[in-house]
């Protein structure tokens, strides 16, 4: 299974979202580093719509997700951007 498909499903186990989208960045970011053509899955961004975000910070909706997904984290995604909002929130998506 895919990383963006692992996530997908942990977001969607945890935050039964609206609206969903985890989208692969990685090609964004080839040449930022010595050897990094731009492959793989170490760049993601998550678009998140859910009521468990309802009355939280913004830190907190980023540590909830950020804590969901250490193991992720921990074994190589690089840089992982996130935009939550709870239903009813404007969105630039």
């Amino acid at each position: 299974m895919s990383l963006q498909r692992r996530i997908e499903d942990k977001l969607v186990q945890a935050f039964q979202p609206e609206r969903l989208m985890v989208i692969n960045e990685s090609h964004l970011h080839a040449g930022h580093q010595p050897g990094f053509d731009g492959g793989g899955e170490t760049h993601m961004r998550i678009r998140i719509v859910s009521s468990a975000f309802a009355g939280m910070s913004r830190v907190a909706r980023h540590r909830a997700i950020n804590d969901l997904l250490k193991a992720e984290l921990d074994a190589g995604l690089h840089a992982l951007a996130v935009e939550p909002a709870a239903p009813g929130e404007p969105t630039r998506w």
